[in-house]
């Protein structure tokens, strides 16, 4: 009996092993090539899968996703002998187990080396400059040969992308001093631009402000030659509506001479010829004579005859100006 129970033990456990290796269940998105006898067989797709025990022989999956694969920085030597550091990632996926499998031993591996080679071709044309500024192109160019090698791989490449370009720390260093010099130069061309901008400005609003002073000037000048004139014509009209006798005007006409000497400059003013009548009109309303009012105190002779020809200076108070008294208003001299 122990020994038909061990046989029976014996029998499970080779059922169990076959059944695990006849049926073979795929995750998704994974793929198993199958070899029957050392030769491929067929590629088992994602589910549940059955093969031959001990005759099939399936190989590792194989993930049909698109995988990312960084590459370390690798040197390049561009046209103008410089070495730079470019650091690549690609992206890509497998689109044929079978060949991806069975056409080369680590496509991984290769799609790397074809990379760098296909690198040090591109990068040996370009300048620095034209490196550091054209990743698009690169990145086009890499995808372009990268496609094409790796089709008969079963693996298609997607995108390959610049990651880093890292130039020589002496290069990297009179770059930046470029850069900050360029923004000096921008910062000065900015701060011209605003001073600039300032004085136009200033100038704009200095012209404005001179132009309203004016107008504001003109528009008082006007304003107080029309109140001037509108005083006058008041104190015209009413001197006429209460028809002012000669008396009163003779006498105002004599209180605004001594208003012509106040200035500060004024030694003397003249005396017009209409002041005869007005003192005659003055000293008969006071009750006095002509000859009083416009009679003219004794003064030293000129001394020659075109000087006695000339105007005559009239005494005056030491505090008020010298009187001026035209040659017309002098009483006629006897020969």
């Amino acid at each position: 009996m122990t020994s038909g129970l061990i046989v029976g033990i014996i029998a499970a456990l080779l059922v169990i092993i076959v059944v695990f290796r006849t049926v073979r269940i795929v995750p998704q998105a994974h793929a198993a090539n199958v070899e029957r006898l050392g030769r491929y067989l067929r590629t088992l797709e994602a589910g549940l899968n059955f093969v031959i025990p001990f005759i099939d022989r399936v190989r590792p999956l194989i993930d049909l996703r698109e995988q990312v694969v960084s590459f370390p920085p690798q040197p390049v030597i561009t046209e103008d002998n410089l070495v730079v550091h470019i650091d690549t990632v690609q992206y890509f996926q497998v689109t044929d187990p079978r060949a991806a499998q069975y056409e080369i031993a680590d496509y991984i591996q290769a799609i790397e080396q074809l990379t760098v080679t296909t690198l040090r071709n591109v990068i040996g044309s370009l300048d620095l400059e034209a490196t550091l500024t054209s990743r698009e192109e690169i990145s086009t160019q890499l995808r372009a040969v990268l496609d094409e090698a790796s089709t008969k791989w079963g693996v298609r490449v997607n995108r390959v992308e610049i990651k880093a370009i890292d130039p020589p720390p002496s290069i990297q260093e009179a770059m930046e001093k470029q850069m900050r010099a360029e923004r000096d130069k921008r910062a000065a061309i900015l701060n011209a631009e605003g001073a600039r901008q300032s004085a136009i400005l200033t100038a704009e609003g200095d012209k404005q402000s001179a132009i309203l002073r004016a107008e504001g000037s003109k528009a008082a000048a006007v304003l107080e030659a029309e109140g001037q004139a509108e005083a006058i014509g008041r104190v015209f009209g009413a001197i006429h509506r209460h028809d002012a006798d000669p008396k009163l005007l003779a006498y105002q006409y004599l209180q605004m001479l001594p208003e012509l000497a106040k200035g500060q400059g004024n030694t003397f003013f003249v005396i017009p010829s209409e002041v005869t009548s007005a003192l005659q009109a003055v000293s008969k309303a006071f009750g006095g004579s002509v000859d009083e009012a416009t009679r003219v105190p004794a003064g030293p002779e000129p001394e020659t005859s075109a000087e006695r020809e000339g105007p005559r200076e009239l005494s005056a108070p030491a505090a008020g100006p010298t009187i001026y008294q035209p040659e017309a208003e002098k009483a006629p001299s006897k020969s």
